[in-house]
């Protein structure tokens, strides 16, 4: 079932600092609880720590970040005649964005290490240089895409 209106997307605020509508989406994907100036402080420190150790504008970093991360192809479940086809589909760039927050913020969790700030800044760096865990999940996604082209003639 697909539903009969779409809700109208939500216009971010950008965050005081940076001025930018991404970190912004970051500190309200990451926030628990309602914790906002908790989340917003975390952040801002593992901006300053990746402008810290790599000397480049920790911004840039993070934007970087988020462009290696998100996926050009996604695999959607598509039921044809009682079978269900894993259908290769092109991901719309607000997707793209959000996929690419939500491996980032799971991937730095599961990052063993100190406090949350620096495993956020250790993932940001890595993914901004296409390696760690969140470029991984990408290369798996594009590996299913690329595995079921097959089925691509059964586009939604």
């Amino acid at each position: 079932m697909s539903r009969r209106i779409k809700p109208e997307k939500r216009e971010v605020i950008p965050d005081v600092r940076f001025n930018n509508q991404h970190v912004q989406m970051m500190i309200n994907r990451i926030m628990l609880n309602g914790k906002k100036s908790t989340v917003t402080t975390l952040v801002y420190d593992a901006i300053d720590a990746i402008s810290a150790k790599t000397g480049k504008e920790g911004i840039e970093v993070f934007e970087q970040a988020l462009r290696n991360v998100g996926p050009a192809m996604e695999v959607r479940p598509r039921r044809v005649g009682g079978a269900t086809y894993q259908v290769p589909m092109e991901v719309s760039p607000e997707r793209r964005l959000t996929l690419a927050m939500r491996w980032i913020i799971a991937a730095s969790r599961a990052r063993s290490g100190k406090s949350y700030s620096e495993k956020l800044a250790g993932e940001l760096m890595d993914a901004a240089e296409n390696q760690g865990a969140s470029i991984r999940r990408k290369e798996e996604t594009h590996k299913m895409a690329e595995a079921n082209r097959a089925f691509s003639h059964f586009r939604m």
